[in-house]
């Protein structure tokens, strides 16, 4: 068994799609629209390993849960970028580019070297080697 995908729901497709696809190096499928339900999606790739499928719908409410707080269910995903360096650079162009460092580049008590980092919409995303 392994993970196929993770979605996320946002107000701005496109915004996000541009973010992961800029940042994280993800390649984009064509945009997937049923105008039945209002439903647009993308699912976005890396030559290996899970997917992330990004979804827009205009009855989907906010979320209530503090962006700042730890909260029960799915708080976030690690994306693997190869290096320490590599983790010091993008958390460095992340954070000159007007986004949110809540977790400084570190070596944690488990023995990973990671930063976090929050997307468009808030999500955590941990920044690994």
């Amino acid at each position: 068994m392994f993970i196929n995908h993770i979605a996320i729901w946002t107000r701005d497709l496109e915004k996000l799609k541009d973010f992961y696809v800029k940042y994280f190096n993800f390649s984009s499928n064509g945009l997937y629209q049923n105008p039945k339900k209002g439903f647009n999606s993308y699912f976005l790739s890396f030559e290996k390993g899970a997917r992330l499928e990004i979804m827009q719908m205009p009855n989907i409410p906010d979320s209530k849960d503090d962006i700042y707080e730890q909260f029960v269910g799915l708080i976030h995903f690690s994306v693997s970028v190869g290096s320490k360096e590599k983790v010091d650079i993008l958390t460095e162009t992340l954070r000159n580019d007007g986004f949110e460092i809540i977790g400084e580049p570190r070596i944690t008590g488990d023995g990973y070297y990671e930063s976090v980092v929050l997307d468009p919409d808030k999500n955590r995303i941990e920044i690994t080697i």
